[in-house]
This record gives C-alpha cells, structure tokens and sequence, in this order.
C-alpha cells in the first residue's frame, strides 16, 4: 500500500502539529490530503502552528487547525466567493486588497463534496 504524503514526511514540525491529534482528525487529514493529490501535484510546507499545502511556488491551501472532529483548512483566494455552502467564512486579510481567506471545516469524509473540490481545483488552477 502506498504511504500517503502526510506519512512520507520527516519533517520535525509536521510531526509535532499531528501528534497526539484524534484518529477522526487524522483520517479528516488524510482523506483531505488524498483528494488533493488527485487533483495534482501538491507538497507540504508545515510550520510551527499550520501546515501549508503547496503546488509550485504557492501556497493553495493551509491546515490551521485539527480539533477533536474536525480539520479546519483556508484557502486563499484573490477575491472573494460567497456564493457557496462549505465556507463557514470569508475574510478579507488586513492590509492586502488582493488575499481573500476562505475558511472550511471538514467534520466527515463526505464533506469533500463536489463544491469543495471545485475550490479545490481553483486553488491549484490559481498558481499556474
């Protein structure tokens, strides 16, 4: 069976931001990651408090949070979409006119649905 990305990381903080989280967050996690690895190539870029999702030069997405049911990820957006049922908030960040952040909370598998994925798919089509 093949490792998924989250698995075939060393990296000292990634392994601190996972550990001790719930097995139903980390399955969210690694449900989440799988999907997008299905949409294309991404790479992971953790830091102290978040795990950024790459693709090329850009960050298309950021793991903020792995709470005892739920992973909570912002995609960053250019402007804003508000014409939608996943995102539980769309804020615009402080003194950039042109980043969006759209915040989703995954609670089940099934709430990567075909809405999310379409963000999913523009997040990546962002950074070409």
């Amino acid at each position: 069976m093949e490792k998924s990305i989250l698995d075939q990381s060393n990296d000292p903080l990634l392994k601190a931001f996972i550990a001790g989280k719930p097995d139903h967050s980390l399955a969210l996690l690694h449900h989440f990651l799988e999907q997008y690895g299905q949409l294309g190539e991404i790479y992971l870029y953790p830091t102290k408090s978040m795990i950024g999702i790459g693709a090329g030069d850009t960050r298309v997405a950021w793991v903020t949070q792995l709470g005892k049911q739920f992973v909570h990820i912002v995609f960053p957006f250019k402007k804003p979409y508000p014409d939608n049922l996943c995102f539980q908030k769309i804020a615009q960040v402080p003194g950039d006119a042109r980043q969006f952040n759209h915040h989703f909370r995954m609670l089940l598998p099934e709430d990567i649905n075909d809405e999310v994925l379409q963000f999913m798919r523009l997040s990546l089509k962002a950074q070409e």
